[in-house]
C-alpha cells in the first residue's frame, strides 16, 4: 500500500493546523504559474496548494523580521520602510533588494518633487 506523501498534510490543511479553504486564492496562484513561462501548460491540482503554503510562510517570515524592526523603532505600526529594512538586512531576501531599493529611490524622488512644486 502506498504511504502518504510529504505533501499530504498540505493537501488536507494539516501542516498549519487549519482545515478548509486556503488563505490565498488557488486560481490566482495557478494563473501566475501559467504566466511565468510559455512552456507551462498543465499544472497538477497539488502544485498551487504547495505554492500557497510557501507564500504564506514567506509572508509570515518577512512580517516577523519587519515587526522586529518596528519594535526597535519603538513603534506599534509596521511601515513600508520596516519591510524594506527587513529585506535589506536579511540574506535570504537578497532577491528583493533591487525592488526595495528602487522603490525607496522612487519615493525619495516623489517627495523631493512635491517639495519643489
Amino acid at each position: 500500500m502506498r504511504q502518504p506523501g510529504a505533501y499530504s498534510k498540505l493537501l488536507s490543511g494539516g501542516v498549519s493546523g487549519k482545515t478548509g479553504p486556503h488563505s490565498l486564492p488557488l486560481a490566482r496562484i495557478k494563473k501566475i504559474m501559467k504566466k511565468s513561462s510559455e512552456d507551462v501548460k498543465m499544472i497538477s491540482g497539488e502544485a498551487p496548494i504547495v505554492f500557497s503554503k510557501a507564500c504564506e510562510l514567506f509572508v509570515e517570515e518577512l512580517t516577523k523580521r519587519a515587526w522586529l524592526i518596528t519594535l526597535q523603532g519603538k513603534r506599534r505600526t509596521m511601515q513600508k520602510d520596516d519591510v524594506a529594512s527587513a529585506v535589506i538586512t536579511t540574506d535570504i531576501f537578497d532577491f528583493l533588494v533591487n525592488l526595495v531599493v528602487e522603490d525607496r529611490n522612487n519615493s525619495t524622488a516623489a517627495v523631493a518633487a512635491n517639495k519643489l512644486g
